[in-house]
């Protein structure tokens, strides 16, 4: 098979949602936000561009905040807790419509969670990835040790 008939055979992801990064409320910078079904991407950079993708469905929490500024600017920032790897928290800086935005990737995160069968309870262990977990006195209860020096905190 050709390298051609691979590329073709590739299937395009639907955009659900397109911003870019706002500088005064003018989308001039060189950051872009994509969510298509199943990823958010981060594309950063003009000489040298860098491109991150998280799996919507480890997202475990989503939180906005607007800057009187920004609420004159019209923009916003959304910062996304994830159980991912590259990022746990990752930031939409100064996009156009961040409620509207906060409530659409809450929807499409729900949406992917239960497309695959993912349950909460799955979620809020991946919470937890970097710290040390141990049940010290016993109790069934798992403590967590997040400096590493064998107490738990």
């Amino acid at each position: 098979m050709a390298k051609n008939e691979v590329l073709h055979n590739l299937v395009e992801e639907t955009i659900l949602w397109h911003d870019r990064k706002r500088i005064l409320g003018m989308p001039i910078s060189f950051t872009v936000y994509d969510v298509d079904e199943n990823s958010l991407t981060i594309r950063k950079g003009l000489l040298k561009t860098t491109t991150d993708d998280m799996l919507l469905y480890r997202i475990l929490d989503i939180k906005m905040q607007q800057t009187l500024w920004q609420k004159i600017l019209g923009v916003g920032t959304v910062t996304l807790y994830t159980a991912d790897q590259s990022g746990q928290t990752v930031e939409l800086v100064n996009i156009k419509y961040p409620d509207k935005v906060r409530r659409f990737l809450n929807n499409i995160v729900e949406q992917q969670r239960n497309a695959k069968g993912i349950t909460g309870r799955e979620m809020y262990g991946a919470a937890s990835i970097g710290h040390n977990l141990c049940d010290h006195d016993g109790d069934g209860i798992v403590d967590i040790d997040f400096n590493g020096d064998g107490i738990p905190d």
